[in-house]
């Protein structure tokens, strides 16, 4: 009896499948990745168990007040702690629209006079929409 052979086919492994996985990986990992909001200064923050963060930023006004009392306005600090030099800095930086939010950001030493100078200068200026902000408490 006379047996055909049998041709062997080279085995090749597909690539392609593989690639495509860890592009949508990467891809995954570069949408869900967030970023810190670093500034220059130092701050403590004080903590909150809850809370939100904010969406759009970038219309913000951000108002800091460090340990030694001082406020620095999107970056630009205020020469005196006067709450008149504080409500002509928010109108400078906002430019006059009452409707951009305000975001307190203050050191958790600062006075806490300071804090209400800033509403005092927002309550001036007609601004409704403020938050503060503070760090995640670690869960134990």
């Amino acid at each position: 009896m006379k047996f055909r052979r049998q041709k062997i086919d080279d085995v090749q492994i597909n690539l392609t499948p593989l690639i495509d996985v860890v592009f949508l990986l990467l891809i995954f990992f570069m949408v869900s990745t967030t970023f810190n909001h670093s500034t220059e200064l130092t701050i403590d923050l004080p903590s909150a168990t809850r809370g939100e963060a904010a969406a759009n930023r970038n219309q913000d006004v951000e108002i800091v007040i460090t340990s030694d009392g001082q406020y620095v306005i999107n970056g630009r600090t205020l020469v005196n702690e006067k709450v008149s030099t504080l409500v002509k800095g928010i109108q400078e930086v906002s430019q006059g629209d009452n409707k951009r939010p305000l975001i307190i950001t203050a050191d958790a030493k600062a006075p806490y006079e300071m804090v209400l100078n800033v509403y005092d200068a927002a309550a001036q200026l007609g601004i409704a929409k403020i938050a503060h902000t503070a760090q995640r408490e670690q869960d134990e």
